[in-house]
């Protein structure tokens, strides 16, 4: 059986109905917004996808870019040519333009311009070769780019989510691009699928199935489809998160007494108990320099995360704050806390400056889950219920910036990949 602090956010998953394709729907976004112009690339290569398509579709849904369109407007020849001036004026204060090229072995070279139109300047300048194929990989990576460039931070357009789909009374695990497309199933079942979890590389996930009637760790591959089972113990089998290293799995088994958090070595098998006692321990995750787990427990009365010091070091109760926090996820640099804190009744992510132990609430929703930080540690990744629907959705974190992503069949506890 499930561990019995999450019990209540299953059922509710559980009740989820089906909705159609799945599209983005910015509902928040930052005060300031820059005014950028992306022109359409020109195509020397027949048939080509235009990267300025998804480009502009990642950037426009930012929240942090007002797209400025001009009908008909056109890469220039050169871009020496393009006039800056003319682009300010249409209210631009930055523009990018590219081309795609043929190039040898049957790939295509994608060159691209971001230029600075308030200081007449170039910012930066890049090509990329790719097959035909990989066009909107280059463009999700030339997004990043342009973010950085103009906000001084790293973009994650060109990031991978994974995610739980029920659809027709099957569970897929699916993996997808971080704008939701090229969505692919790495494993199926008509059993329930849950918790899956990216190793640190990126090439591997582990999740729990139910296929065997009973909650059983899995770890996929991804590069070659094999899987196999490494957990099965007597019990329940759940919650699996990686070690930094890659070489070790926190799981969350019951087979001595109630839920605990064992270490697992993926290469000997050995299995190691780190938490004991009577409460129920779950949930487990690593900071990014593997000095701390952090967990949720049910120790103190009433579910909370903790923090344990590695590797067998003393307990700290994290969070204080309202009566039921659980989930946790750490950002990539290891200082903010996102979990999933109950008020009023209601749901809502959570984010908690590790420094200060200052808490804010990011959602306004109802019923939020599993949140997960992008690889820039602006966004956090969730799923949540809109409007009686199951939907996926974004918040920075400072809760300012927020996207939501509508989907067909029910998707639920969703990863960002590293």
């Amino acid at each position: 059986m499930l561990p019995r602090l999450f019990a209540a956010i299953l059922f509710v998953l559980a009740s989820f109905p089906t909705w159609a394709a799945m599209t983005i729907e910015i509902v928040g976004g930052a005060a300031n917004r820059i005014p950028l112009a992306i022109l359409p690339f020109a195509l020397s290569v027949p048939e080509a996808a235009d990267p300025a398509l998804a480009v502009s579709s990642d950037l426009g849904r930012s929240g942090y870019f007002k797209l400025v369109e001009e009908q008909g407007a056109v890469s220039p020849a050169s871009p020496q040519t393009l006039p800056l001036p003319v682009w300010k004026g249409r209210g631009a204060d930055a523009v990018v333009v590219g081309q795609v090229l043929p190039a040898a072995n049957g790939k295509v070279e994608v060159r691209f311009w971001l230029f600075d139109t308030v200081r007449q300047s170039l910012l930066t300048a890049l090509s990329y070769t790719t097959p035909p194929g990989g066009l909107r990989a280059v463009a999700h990576k030339i997004a990043d780019t342009v973010h950085e460039k103009l906000l001084g931070e790293p973009g994650s357009y060109s990031g991978r989510i994974a995610y739980i789909l029920k659809r027709a009374g099957r569970y897929e695990l699916q993996v997808a691009d971080a704008d939701s497309q090229n969505a692919i199933t790495v494993a199926g079942s008509p059993e329930p699928l849950i918790s899956p979890a990216w190793s640190p590389d990126g090439q591997r996930l582990a999740y729990v199935s139910f296929e065997d009637k009973k909650p059983v760790v899995y770890v996929q591959n991804l590069a070659d489809g094999s899987r196999r089972a490494v957990a099965r113990f007597r019990g329940s089998n759940s919650a699996p998160a990686w070690f930094p290293d890659g070489k070790r799995l926190a799981v969350t088994l019951s087979k001595d007494e109630t839920s605990q958090i064992y270490f697992l070595n993926l290469e000997t098998g050995e299995v190691t108990r780190f938490t004991r006692g009577g409460s129920l321990d779950t949930e487990p995750v690593f900071s990014p320099d593997g000095r701390w787990m952090y967990f949720t427990s049910d120790r103190g009365g009433t579910p909370q995360i903790y923090k344990a010091a590695l590797p067998g070091g003393e307990v700290s109760r994290v969070t204080f704050e309202g009566g039921y926090n659980v989930s946790p996820a750490l950002s990539p640099d290891g200082k903010i806390l996102a979990f999933v804190h109950r008020r009023d009744g209601r749901f809502h992510v959570a984010a908690m400056d590790l420094a200060s132990g200052q808490m804010q609430v990011l959602t306004e929703t109802v019923f939020d889950e599993s949140p997960s930080f992008a690889p820039n540690g602006r966004l956090i990744l969730y799923a949540t219920l809109v409007n009686g629907r199951g939907v996926l959705a974004t918040v920075s974190v400072d809760g300012r910036v927020r996207q939501r992503l509508s989907q067909s069949g029910d998707l639920r506890e969703p990863a960002w990949g590293p």
